[in-house]
C-alpha cells in the first residue's frame, strides 16, 4: 500500500521546501535539494530534519539515476 497521492502533491521537505520524490518500493521520500531521505514508518512519512538521513552528493545523485519517473 502506497501513500495517498493527494498526499504526495502536498508533502514538501521540511528544510528546503522543494517536492519529494517518493521511491514506493523502498518505502521513503527523497528531497534531491537538500539530499535528505525520509523513512515511512506504517505508512506515515517521518518529515522531520533530525530523523532523515542526509546523503553526500555521490549517494543523492546514484539515488536519482534510479529515481521512478513520477514521483
Amino acid at each position: 500500500m502506497g501513500l495517498d497521492k493527494k498526499l504526495l502533491e502536498v508533502l514538501v521537505c521540511p528544510e528546503s521546501k522543494k517536492p519529494l520524490v517518493y521511491f514506493e518500493s523502498e518505502n521513503f521520500l527523497f528531497c534531491p535539494d537538500s539530499k535528505l531521505k525520509y523513512r515511512i514508518d506504517d505508512g506515515i512519512p517521518v518529515m522531520l530534519i533530525s530523523e532523515a538521513e542526509r546523503l553526500d552528493d555521490e549517494a543523492a545523485k546514484a539515488l536519482m539515476e534510479r529515481a521512478p519517473s513520477s514521483s
